[in-house]
């Protein structure tokens, strides 16, 4: 094992020189070609990512897992809009950040340059195949793929699908690479490997996570896990409130953007929360409340103090009534993630407070919690969610798959 993984850094260290001399036109072209690969090859990658489906049900693994693992005409379709999307975005590589002449009058530029190789750890999601590929090719980065064993046979046919646009496209390296051994010690073995290895991206569950942060000997950047909630200030439109609640939680519980506790002020719990139980009882939203909620929700389930910092993944809400605007923002820098977290209102002093002091990567006002993507950004995809504050922060793009350099033009200066 431990030979095999050598023959991966190694080769992708290479490439990583290689890949910083492609220019931008020949990488936009092999993104479009890899858009239009996925949708030609559609009945393979569903053939394959068949065989994965077919063993998670055998192995009885949860629904909401099952759904993050399967590729479908729509997902499909999504994964090659991205790269699309991704090609059509301007490169940051080579941008100068910032210019200025030294004492000594040379010329000193900040210059946007790759990160060089990544390694992305990641769950059963197929589509962050795509779009870890999409943008750190875009980038200028290798990319090292060690996907979920549950959906390696998706994750073989998408980077096979993928590996032919590249070459197709002419270039005749392999910029990315796919770890297909399903050993755990493969992940221990690649977290070594610092010297050809520049960063670690993991994607997953919080017990992923810690591991990754615990073992390796590589930068980190985690996305870790989404917590996210809604304040409902007692200024609002009653309806809109409802409807934002409702999609944050129902559009797609499974994800790390979906809200898992809505506070509610309480000069509008009495008609709110009814209003809000009706139309979160049609999808068969599970309600944990507290115990101001459940004078109101008669029969409801208690909230216990762990489902405060839970990431249901699933059809379930934690509720709670709170006193006002400032015990919101406590409960959310106390028990958040600093993932998403957001505020409906219709007091500009309240939003302004609360996307100032609500220390979350993303502060949303009046909208769903569900937008907190890379897609939805305008960043063609994301690489993740970052919960960290160094180097990015919030959906990952193409500029912050970058870090910089400094470059210096002189006419023969010394220093004295």
């Amino acid at each position: 094992m431990q030979k095999y993984v050598k023959r991966i850094v190694k080769q992708a260290r290479a490439a990583s020189f290689l890949l910083s001399c492609v220019s931008d036109e020949v990488k936009d072209l092999a993104l479009f070609k890899m858009a239009d690969y996925l949708l030609n090859n559609k009945e393979y990658i569903f053939k394959e990512n068949k065989k994965d489906l077919v063993r998670a049900a055998r192995d009885k693994l949860k629904k909401s897992f099952i759904d993050r693992l399967e590729l479908n005409e729509r997902r499909l379709q999504e994964m090659s809009e991205s790269l699309r999307e991704v090609a059509r975005l301007s490169s940051p590589v080579g941008k100068v950040i910032s210019q200025w002449q030294s004492r000594a009058n040379f010329s000193i530029q900040k210059v946007r340059v790759p990160i060089g190789v990544i390694l992305m750890i990641y769950e059963a999601r197929p589509n962050v195949t795509s779009d870890s590929i999409g943008l750190l090719f875009k980038s200028s980065n290798v990319a090292i793929l060690r996907g979920g064993a549950a959906a390696m046979n998706s994750n073989k046919a998408i980077v096979k699908v993928l590996k032919q646009a590249v070459k197709d496209s002419g270039i005749s390296f392999d910029p990315f690479f796919l770890i297909d051994k399903g050993d755990h010690k493969v992940v221990d073995l690649l977290l070594s490997e610092d010297e050809c290895i520049d960063l670690v991206i993991p994607r997953g569950g919080e017990a992923l996570i810690k591991k990754v942060v615990k073992k390796s000997r590589i930068p980190v950047i985690k996305h870790y896990k989404g917590v996210c909630h809604i304040f409902v200030d007692k200024y609002l439109d009653m309806d809109k409130a409802v409807k934002i609640c409702v999609n944050a939680k129902v559009q797609r519980p499974a994800v790390c953007n979906a809200v898992e506790t809505i506070l509610v002020h309480k000069d509008v719990a009495n008609d709110f929360l009814p209003k809000l139980k009706k139309e979160l009882d049609k999808y068969g939203v599970e309600v944990r409340a507290d115990h101001a909620s459940r004078k109101i929700l008669k029969g409801v389930k208690k909230a216990v103090e762990k489902d405060w910092g839970m990431e249901y993944l699933d059809l379930i809400v934690s509720l709670k009534i709170v006193e006002n605007l400032d015990e919101a923002i406590t409960h959310i820098n106390r028990y958040g993630s600093k993932h998403t977290d957001g505020i409906i209102t219709t007091n500009s002093d309240n939003s302004h407070a609360f996307v100032k002091e609500v220390d979350s990567a993303c502060c949303f006002v009046n909208i769903s919690t569900r937008f907190s993507d890379g897609h939805q950004f305008g960043l063609g995809a994301e690489i993740g969610i970052s919960t960290d504050k160094l180097h990015a922060r919030g959906p990952m793009g193409l500029e912050e798959l970058t870090t910089y350099k400094y470059v210096a033009y002189g006419d023969g200066q010394i220093r004295e």
